[in-house]
C-alpha cells in the first residue's frame, strides 16, 4: 500500500451517494475533538488531507480517500459534540446507521477513542455499533503521548473494560502528533486488506 496515492474521491451526504465498488473500506470514527482527522493525516503523511479543525464537528459527510487505487479510508462524521443542533445530530445517527446497515462493505473499522480518559457514553454506543455490524475493528488510542509512562497501561485496562472489548479486539497505542504507533496500525489495515 502506497500511502503517497491519494486522491480525494467525493462526500456522501446520504446512502444513495455510498461507494459500492468492491474495493476494500478502511473506516474511521470518533468523537468530534479526539483528533480523527490528525490520525488519517499522519497515515497517509499529509498535513491537511483529512480536514483538522479548531472547531470540533467539520466532518458532517462519510469522505472517502482513495489509497493506491486499491482501497478507499473513510472518514465518518464525528460524534458527541455539543454545540451541534439535534436535527444534525439526528441527521449524523440516520447517515452512520445507512452506512453500517451494509458491514459486507466494511474491511476494517478504525475507532479513535483519547488515550487519556475513559471512553465516554457515545464511545461505548460507536463500539457497539462495530459490535452488532460484526465487522473487524481496532481501538485506537490516540493522545498517548499525553499520558504519563506509569500510567499507560492502566488507561488501556479503562478503555477495554468500558467498551466491553473482547481480548481479540486490538487497542493499539497511538499519537498523531509524534507518529507513535503509525507502522502498528498500518500493519493491521494491511492484514485487514489481505484477508479481504
Amino acid at each position: 500500500m502506497n500511502t503517497n496515492i491519494v486522491t480525494f474521491i467525493k462526500s456522501a451526504a446520504a446512502s444513495r451517494d455510498f461507494v459500492r465498488d468492491g474495493l476494500p473500506q478502511i473506516v474511521f470514527s470518533g468523537k468530534s475533538n479526539v483528533g480523527k482527522s490528525s490520525v488519517i493525516n499522519k497515515l497517509l503523511n499529509r498535513k491537511s488531507l483529512a480536514r483538522v479543525s479548531s472547531s470540533p464537528g467539520k466532518t458532517i459527510h462519510i469522505n472517502y480517500f482513495l489509497i493506491d487505487n486499491s482501497l478507499y479510508f473513510i472518514d465518518l462524521p464525528g460524534y458527541g459534540y455539543a454545540k451541534v443542533s439535534k436535527s444534525e445530530k439526528s441527521r449524523w445517527a440516520k447517515l452512520m446507521e445507512a452506512y453500517f446497515s451494509d458491514p459486507s462493505c466494511i474491511t476494517l473499522g478504525v475507532m479513535i477513542v483519547d488515550g487519556r480518559h475513559k471512553p465516554t457514553g457515545d464511545d461505548i454506543t460507536m463500539s457497539k455499533l462495530y459490535k452488532a455490524s460484526c465487522c473487524q475493528f481496532v481501538v485506537v488510542a490516540n493522545k498517548i503521548d499525553k499520558v504519563k509512562n506509569s500510567e499507560k497501561e492502566q488507561n488501556i485496562s479503562i478503555i477495554r473494560d468500558t467498551l466491553a472489548l473482547s481480548e481479540e479486539i486490538r487497542i493499539l497505542p497511538f499519537s498523531a502528533e509524534t507518529g507513535f504507533g503509525r507502522e502498528v496500525l498500518l500493519q493491521e489495515i494491511e492484514k485487514a486488506v489481505e484477508k479481504w
